[in-house]
Order: structure tokens, then C-alpha cells, then sequence
């Protein structure tokens, strides 16, 4: 009796109808940042397909599969995209469709960016140019799964700068005061071995030129990147763009200009001869530092030393120490060579 009881229990559960179950089913929400979350309805669901829950388990979505997919992936069929075509249903790739399941006013974006304040995106404000199609930026803009872009970058056209290229909007070359709220760009110290440090001031570059003469034509918009050296400069790269004897005071010579206080020392090279002084003092009262440098003499140490016999045909200090403008490197070896 027991075991008929048990077989006609089963035989009545199984018989209940599906609907009884689907009760049971709750609606699940994804959250989503910077938006409501989005909540699917499995009585909404179940009710379109007549309880059936193979229609979409494990068909379409796997209970042990707990990834999420992009919209871009929907677009693709996958997940909720598999019904959502426009044909079954309304399609997830109709940007005016988002808000049947995005519900709410979308929220604004804050993107902080060390040392240049924080930028606050509006989405109200580029809804309403765009007519509310979220899909104008989504997902053939923006699609959220590359990342944050450099303003390098923008400025090519990607993110912010498909739109905003000086034709559809103001451009993001420059401008920046446009979305960076309140930034003030503050003076850049670049300290270096050997020599005073230079101090680079917003403040009066910006009085003369607007941001997109420099960013990012010449310097890209980051912290540590490339420095060069003077003889680079000399040849137009980094601030010898525009310091170049023509625009502004050229980066040959005038060291004191940028390197305050500078005052260059007496320089001792060991030789088996004796060692060799030479007195930046002494050689500065006929000449200017951009005689010697970077024509003859680089800006660094521990470069290649050249021999009394390269001198003698005009390197290194023979250039000058010829026997016309100054007495010759060959012979009068004790006015350098002190023994």
C-alpha cells in the first residue's frame, strides 16, 4: 500500500501543471554601473512561451554559466539576442528600444584622471542631440569592453573624439577646459643629474598659445613620458618645436634661461699626460655655451674622450684650439696638461 501511495504521489506531482512551478520563479535583476539595474521576468517569459522553460534553459542561457554578456554580443544572438531580433522580439540592437529594459534616467559618468581633475559625462546632455538613439554611441562608439583611450588616441577618432573632431562637435584637441571642469595645469619640475632643474609653466606657455599647439602634437597628455635630450631639442623635438631662434629663444645656448641659477663647473679629465682642467668660466667670457654645445660637445657625461691626434684634425676641443682662434692642441701641452 505504501508503495502504490508513493507511485500515485509522483504520478500527481507530475501531473500539476508546469504553471505551478513558474510561481516560484523570481525575477532576476543584473546590476549595472552607472545605470538601474536591469530586471528579467521569468512570469513576463514564461507567459509568452506557455511554460515552456526548455525554450530558453539550457538552450539559450546555462545555469552553470554565470557570465554576462555586451550588448555588442547581443547584437550577435547571443543571450538575450537569440530572441530579441525584431522578429520574435523587439531587437536589442533598436537604440530607441534600451529603456524597455533599461528603466530609469541614465546617470551621469565621472572619469577621475590623475592631474587633470575629474571629467563628469552628462548622458541627458548627449541624449537629447542624438534624439535619444543611445545606440548613436552604443555600441559602435563605445562598447566598454577596450578601455580608457589616451587623448592620443581621441584625437584619431576614437570614443569621445568620433564626435568631437571640430566638425560634430568642439574638438578634444585643446579645448580642455570644455571637460575637464575647473583644471588648472600646474608647473612640471623635470629634475636632472648634473644640472639645475628646469621649471616648464603652464602659466605663461598658455598666456602665448592654447593647449592644442603642445598636447598632443609635441607631448602627449601623461606623466613620464619620453624626455629628450638637448641635442634632440636642437633638431625640433620636445620644446625645441617651438624653441628654435625663430618662435621663441633657441634651446642651443641660453642655458640659464630654464636652468635658473646654473652655473657650470670646472671640468678635470685624468690623463697619463696629467690632468687636463677645463673652466667653463674662463671659456664663457669669449664665447656662448651654444658655441660648444651640442655642435662640438654633447650634453651629458661619459662620453667618447677624443685623442691629441683628433684634436690635431679639429675634434673635440681642437675645433677651436687650431692656432688661430685659439692656441693649437699640438704642442703646449703644460697650458692644459698640468703636471
Amino acid at each position: 500500500m505504501q508503495f502504490r501511495l508513493s507511485v500515485l504521489t509522483l504520478f500527481i506531482l507530475c501531473a500539476l501543471p508546469i504553471s505551478g512551478w513558474a510561481l516560484e520563479t523570481k525575477d532576476i535583476k543584473f546590476p549595472i554601473k552607472n545605470a538601474d539595474p536591469v530586471t528579467f521576468s521569468h512570469d513576463v517569459h514564461l507567459k509568452a512561451y506557455n511554460n515552456n522553460c526548455k525554450i530558453c534553459h539550457n538552450a539559450i542561457f546555462n545555469l552553470k554559466d554565470k557570465r554576462h554578456y555586451t550588448m555588442a554580443e547581443m547584437e550577435k544572438t547571443k543571450s538575450c539576442g537569440a530572441c530579441h531580433t525584431g522578429v520574435k522580439a523587439f531587437s536589442v540592437a533598436d537604440g530607441k528600444s534600451c529603456n524597455r529594459c533599461h528603466k530609469g534616467k541614465p546617470r551621469n559618468v565621472e572619469y577621475k584622471v590623475k592631474g587633470a581633475g575629474e571629467i563628469v559625462f552628462s548622458h541627458a546632455n548627449h541624449l537629447a542631440k542624438v534624439s535619444n538613439d543611445c545606440k548613436a554611441c552604443h555600441s559602435k562608439i563605445i562598447t566598454g569592453k577596450d578601455g580608457r583611450v589616451t587623448m592620443a588616441q581621441m584625437e584619431k577618432g576614437k570614443t569621445c573624439g568620433a564626435c568631437h573632431n571640430g566638425k560634430r562637435a568642439f574638438t578634444v584637441a585643446g579645448n580642455c577646459g570644455n571637460c575637464h571642469k575647473g583644471m588648472k595645469p600646474h608647473d612640471i619640475t623635470f629634475k636632472m643629474k648634473g644640472i639645475n632643474q628646469v621649471v616648464f609653466s603652464h602659466d605663461v606657455h598658455t598666456s602665448a598659445y592654447s593647449c592644442k599647439e603642445c598636447h598632443t602634437k609635441v607631448f602627449a597628455f601623461k606623466a613620464g613620458a619620453k624626455h629628450y635630450t638637448m641635442a634632440e631639442m636642437e633638431k625640433g623635438k620636445s620644446c625645441g618645436t617651438c624653441h628654435n631662434g625663430k618662435d621663441a629663444f633657441s634651446a642651443a645656448g641660453d642655458c640659464n634661461k630654464c636652468h635658473k641659477g646654473f652655473k657650470p663647473g670646472t671640468i678635470i679629465f685624468k690623463t697619463d699626460s696629467g690632468d687636463a682642467k677645463f673652466s667653463h668660466d674662463f671659456h664663457l667670457e669669449a664665447y656662448k655655451c651654444a658655441d660648444c654645445h651640442t655642435k662640438v660637445f654633447p650634453y651629458k657625461r661619459g662620453v667618447q674622450r677624443a685623442t691629441m691626434g683628433d684634436m690635431e684634425h679639429g675634434k673635440s676641443c681642437g675645433a677651436c684650439h687650431n692656432g688661430k682662434d685659439a692656441f693649437s692642441a699640438a704642442g703646449d701641452c703644460e697650458k692644459c696638461h698640468k703636471m
